[in-house]
């Protein structure tokens, strides 16, 4: 039988991880900060606590930043690294229902975080993600409303240049993936040129345990090179599914990768290469 605690904790389970996939981009890492929340929460006096929900939004927030501020393991990462990818339609990381929560768990919205402090990353995921008041967004980080303002715009103004201003529909962004991965097992490299922007930047994400580009690959030639000597040769199976909030890809190389991108003015702008196996286990067990 499930004990009260527990009950609490299953309830706004969905938002706890949300909020914490988004302050660290591991789908481990959050479960085990949500795992930890709820060992506070069973010790506590929960009849003094008024709003459940408030009181573990809070703890994870605090668990979270304790992580993001003791993480050293990056700095001796092998390559780029990449949020691990999650397959958001079938994986309960709310809330993803408007454009701007969705673009918050998306690739590029977490990769460029990484620029972020863990105090403004934090304020950032709570009124882009949640959509807090301020007030209660400074009650959680322990800050004065007007600092958690200033620290707002600041990550908003850090993470501008990265992000594109309009998104494609759902539908153009699928399009788009399958045209790029039929014309990358084809060798297409004038149609994968034409959908890429010229200034296109693609990160892979090997971790030292599978083959990836240690650098970004930058250009549209470049590129589009890249992608057709790894398609074109062995023609790999994938499988479209929704990841981290948009169209992305599981591929089978048969070691699994799974691939997602960025648009801007109809071309892909970046793109998000995931090889390293401790990072896809959440994901299909293949491609098909």
């Amino acid at each position: 039988m499930i004990d009260a605690a527990a009950a609490d904790v299953q309830q706004h389970r969905p938002m706890l991880l949300g909020l914490a996939y988004r302050m660290l981009g591991s789908t481990g890492d959050a479960e085990d900060v949500v795992q930890d929340a709820y060992l506070r929460w069973r010790d506590v006096d929960r009849s003094a606590v008024r709003e459940p929900r408030r009181y573990l939004s809070r703890t994870v927030t605090r668990l979270a930043l304790d992580r993001l501020r003791e993480r050293t393991a990056r700095e001796r990462y092998v390559g780029p690294w990449l949020p691990e990818p999650v397959a958001t339609a079938d994986w309960p990381f709310d809330p993803l229902e408007t454009v701007e929560q969705r673009d918050s768990v998306s690739a590029a919205t977490l990769y460029l975080m990484e620029r972020l402090d863990p105090l403004e990353r934090a304020v950032f995921v709570l009124r882009s993600a949640f959509d807090l008041p301020y007030a209660e967004i400074a009650g959680i980080v322990g800050r004065t409303e007007e600092h958690c303002r200033q620290l707002y715009r600041r990550a908003a103004a850090r993470l501008a240049d990265g992000r594109a201003r309009f998104a494609p529909s759902r539908r153009e962004h699928a399009v788009l993936l399958e045209r790029f991965l039929v014309a990358a097992r084809e060798g297409d490299l004038a149609t994968l040129r034409s959908l890429l922007h010229d200034d296109v930047v693609a990160w892979s994400d090997g971790g030292g345990r599978a083959r990836a580009a240690r650098n970004p690959v930058l250009g549209a030639d470049r590129v589009a090179r890249f992608f057709a000597g790894i398609y074109s040769r062995r023609r790999p199976a994938y499988e479209l599914v929704e990841l981290n909030g948009a169209p992305g890809a599981v591929i089978s190389l048969p070691d699994r990768q799974a691939l997602t991108f960025s648009v801007a003015d109809g071309r892909i702008s970046a793109l998000f290469l995931i090889a390293n196996p401790d990072k896809l286990g959440g994901l299909l067990p293949s491609a098909t």
